[in-house]
């Protein structure tokens, strides 16, 4: 694949946070513990201490997980052989995180788990003596089954209704039946990779229980090649492990008041990302998941009839830890309590609520990980590619307004100077002159030269826009074809990344799509990145 690039800065989609943070910006620094470079793993790794029996508890759930599924593990393979490292004390994972999408959901979901595989593969090379394993955390507790109900083909929208509720990982997929019916449909008029493409969702969807379990089919199918481990926290054992951080909680309500201090400080530079609530924790149970409310000694399910004394809360807690779920402030601290984990890798949303929670992790004497920014990337098929070349644009150009952007081309390749700049300059010195000459026979005559002046200017610009307008009028061929570029890399007017389903990618290089993007996407990076195919004229 070839690649292009522009700056995070300049591409006009990144938060003032996220840009401060790639640039060092001493208002942030307070605010996370590592800097994101490779460098900075030198310090973490002797910061981070990880007990050999929460190794054994985690690679022993993490087989329990992978035994539910019809994963057939390689005895030999990089998954079974990464799942037996965990319990060895040189070995660190690399995690990033994310919903239960359908089918994956939106392309930065692919594009997330490369970068931290790559990430991994980077600091194994760095760090020869320490074994790094890339990590999929998938958020199984979380409820909001609509961000999660859907994904596009080819612009249109295929979704999954239901009525179940609870925790998403549980849902069953038994009723996904339809939706596979739907997408094989819109497959048919596709040969090639198509039939993979059926036999991936309907392997995933329709031969596993519930959503989890499906995900991590899914997920193992396109990476297991690479050793990426899939977890599922929604785990008695793993739970246990985080019963004392649970109790602080529940009696205490300490991650309310730390967050609170934080986001004062940190308002004052940036948009807060997250609120926190006086107990950021759910309770669960089989379809449904429910916010924990205290009132006096007394704790309250919200939203049901349930209600415990802090005694029965505690006891249950003891005896029952998965009943208990974190929200998104609490979810980092529970994964960096049972991961032996050095770095997270996030969309510029989940740093910005990362950047809340330094002093909660100092409280509970859990270190905080290295924090990289995912890769970002726009990808362009052949058709695509042939119209940007035969338009002669640049990387840059892209993220410009369609209206800019046809409106620039027009002026770059009309044959006279549309903009009327010239004119206007030579408009300028003569007022200029006629003003000075104007002034020395009366003084108050020069302001009314100068607005002569500025009215002539209105003048030359509003017939420049006249003649950009009836020069692109005449351009449709190159209007048709920036209106494509845009449709294709911004449907929407969002970006392609958020937006389209990883099956175009898949249909185009089939199971070679993963090791096409381990390619040419790096980490750490600061830069958007186009691919595509070279094309028939390239040099």
């Amino acid at each position: 694949m070839e690649t292009d690039c522009i700056h995070y800065k300049d591409s006009g989609f990144f938060s003032k946070i996220v840009l401060d943070y790639l640039d060092d910006a001493p208002e942030l620094s307070p605010f996370y513990k590592y800097k994101a470079e490779i460098a900075s793993f030198k310090q973490a790794i002797q910061e981070r201490s990880f007990s050999e029996e929460k190794r054994v508890i985690l690679s022993t759930a993490l087989s329990k997980q992978y035994d539910r599924g019809n994963i057939k593990l390689k005895k030999e393979g990089a998954v079974a052989l990464n799942i037996q490292s965990i319990v060895a004390e040189n070995t660190f994972t690399v995690t990033t995180g994310h919903q239960l999408n359908l089918f994956t959901g939106p392309l930065y979901f692919i594009y997330k788990i490369v970068s931290t595989i790559k990430l991994s593969q980077k600091l194994s090379k760095t760090y020869p003596d320490q074994n790094f394993v890339p990590v999929y955390w998938m958020a199984t507790e979380d409820h909001d089954f609509e961000e999660i109900s859907f994904f596009r083909f080819n612009g249109k929208k295929i979704q999954w209704k239901t009525k179940q509720e609870g925790a998403v990982g549980r849902m069953k997929t038994a009723e996904l039946q339809g939706v596979f019916e739907e997408f094989k449909e819109l497959l048919t008029p596709y040969a090639g990779n198509a039939e993979a493409l059926k036999d991936l969702f309907e392997s995933a969807y329709l031969k596993h229980e519930n959503l989890s379990d499906a995900t991590r089919y899914l997920v193992h199918e396109l990476f297991q090649d690479h050793g990426l481990l899939i977890l599922d926290g929604d785990d008695v054992q793993l739970k246990q492990l985080f019963i004392p951080q649970l109790k602080a909680e529940l009696k205490e309500e300490i991650s309310s008041k730390l967050v609170a201090e934080q986001n004062e400080q940190l308002g004052k530079h940036y948009k807060i990302q997250v609120n926190p609530r006086s107990i950021n924790l759910f309770y669960l149970e089989e379809g449904s998941r429910k916010r924990i409310v205290k009132e006096g000694d007394t704790f309250f399910i919200h939203e049901t009839e349930l209600k415990f004394s802090e005694r029965e809360f505690l006891d249950i807690l003891e005896n029952h830890p998965e009943r208990f779920s974190p929200n998104v402030l609490l979810r980092p601290l529970y994964q960096e309590v049972i991961l032996p984990n050095l770095a997270y890798i996030g969309g510029g949303g989940e740093l910005a609520y990362w950047f809340q929670l330094k002093s909660t992790f100092e409280y509970f004497k859990t270190p905080l990980p290295v924090l990289f920014l995912r890769n970002s990337a726009l990808w362009m098929d052949g058709k695509t590619k042939k119209y940007f070349n035969a338009l002669k644009l640049n990387a840059a150009q892209l993220f410009l307004e369609e209206g800019v952007l046809l409106k620039s081309w027009v002026m770059s390749n009309a044959k006279l100077d549309l903009s009327l700049q010239s004119e206007i300059e030579k408009q300028q010195i003569f007022f200029e002159g006629l003003s000075e000459n104007a002034a020395a026979v009366d003084a108050t005559l020069k302001p009314h030269v100068l607005a002569l002046a500025e009215k002539q200017k209105q003048l030359l610009e509003q017939l420049s826009d006249k003649m950009i307008r009836a020069e692109r009028r005449k351009q449709t061929v190159a209007a048709k074809r920036i209106h494509h570029i845009k449709e294709i890399l911004f449907p929407n007017n969002s970006l392609q990344e958020r937006t389209d389903n990883f099956s175009l990618l898949y249909m185009a290089y089939g199971d070679k799509m993963i090791d096409k993007l381990m390619d040419v996407l790096e980490l750490p990076s600061r830069e958007f990145v186009v691919l595509s195919d070279k094309t028939k004229g390239d040099d």
